[in-house]
């Protein structure tokens, strides 16, 4: 994940935000053995001057390959993952062309849907308790259930909605955030998950319904973004967690 600017919140305080975006494809005849870099260069999957920031990781059961311009591909049975963290403009992403690309280039695999995954990752420098008490005292009733044991309660929720367009799986767990001093601080990890099967009457035009569904991806992330800010962070009507321009 990418590093935004700290904001300051009088809610939370000064909080550090992180965003990704992954495009996951799955297939029941996709073999991770087959995942190559040069695969990817000669079928014009990826540009041929895209670099590895380290060695692959290439076999049947995984392929893993990270680019230099902060693309990630990461491949098991049956599914490949297109990650990359939101740095700037989300229109400058890459990983959801490369999905585009993988299709296009692979037309005939058995496709069985896609899921548009964003993730934010909200990071507390100076509140190290304030993720769990957010989950345990914010999210959760209050209840002598909290009080067994011989530490603080954590918890982690999974939530599932149905939206119009597609069914949405929300996760919201505590996590640690590296920092580059080695040192770690508290965060809140908003993991989404907006899975699109194939509908009967797209069955013999799977790419070209998968690629539009990949194609509106910012949709999905801006209803997500809107999910946090405004229904989970919300200090009162017509506010949020989060500046009005990074919404």
């Amino acid at each position: 994940m990418a590093q935004n600017l700290p904001l300051t919140n009088p809610l939370l305080g000064n909080h550090i935000e992180m965003q990704e975006v992954a495009v996951a494809i799955a297939a029941t005849d996709l073999n991770p053995g087959s995942i190559s870099l040069d695969f990817l260069r000669f079928s014009g999957i990826i540009p041929t001057d895209w670099e590895l920031t380290q060695q692959p990781v290439l076999n049947n059961a995984v392929a893993q390959l990270n680019f230099s311009n902060g693309v990630n591909i990461f491949a098991q049975p049956r599914s490949i993952n297109f990650l990359e963290a939101i740095k700037q403009n989300p229109q400058d992403l890459q990983a959801p062309v490369v999905a585009r690309q993988y299709l296009e280039k692979l037309p005939h695999a058995n496709y069985q849907g896609i899921s548009i995954n964003p993730k934010i990752l909200i990071g507390f420098p100076n509140q190290e308790d304030a993720a769990r008490k957010y989950i345990v005292e914010t999210l959760l009733a209050p209840g002598g259930w909290q009080q067994l044991g011989q530490a603080p309660l954590k918890a982690s929720i999974n939530l599932s909605y149905q939206l119009k367009r597609c069914p949405l799986n929300l996760g919201i767990n505590e996590v640690r955030l590296q920092q580059p001093d080695q040192t770690s601080i508290a965060a809140l990890l908003f993991s989404g998950g907006f899975t699109y099967g194939i509908p009967p009457e797209y069955q013999d035009q799977k790419t070209a319904y998968l690629s539009k569904r990949i194609s509106t991806w910012q949709t999905d992330f801006e209803t997500f973004r809107e999910i946090i800010t405004k229904k989970f962070f919300a200090q009162g009507q017509g506010s949020s967690l989060f500046p009005p321009t990074l919404i």
